[in-house]
């Protein structure tokens, strides 16, 4: 499994910003210490504000911080939230592998070896990152 590459960025970005709790930051910095793109970071801090974890604050003195404690901030359900994609194989779609109907157990494996990834997240916080 790999985690995309806007997961990734989100989790840095929590980092970041956790790491600079003493101040604002701005999109600029974040994508020129992050090593991307201020627009694929305006995409990531776009979604992470959606989801309640990232505050802008607007004016001449504004700038981006953390919503929310990272104690609170759950790392399974951030990546559960910006991962689009988390079906490992065809089977997992609608219409997925025609073996399905011959028993296979991959998808079940797969399955469960996908919640144990997910649970595992899940244990943790941003905070234990900082």
């Amino acid at each position: 499994m790999q985690i995309s590459k806007f997961t990734d960025y989100a989790f840095r970005a929590l980092i970041y910003l956790g790491s600079h709790q003493e101040r604002l930051c701005t999109v600029e910095e974040l994508s020129r210490e992050l090593e991307t793109s201020a627009h694929h970071m305006k995409k990531v801090i776009h979604r992470l504000s959606v989801l309640g974890y990232v505050e802008g604050l607007k004016g001449r003195s504004g700038g981006l911080r953390l919503a929310q404690k990272p104690g609170e901030i759950n790392l399974g359900e951030v990546l559960k939230k910006t991962e689009e994609n988390l079906n490992l194989y065809e089977c997992f779609y609608e219409n997925g592998c025609p073996l399905l109907r011959g028993g296979c157990k991959l998808k079940s494996i797969t399955y469960l070896a996908l919640q144990r990834f997910l649970q595992e997240y899940s244990h943790h916080t941003l905070e234990e990152l900082l």
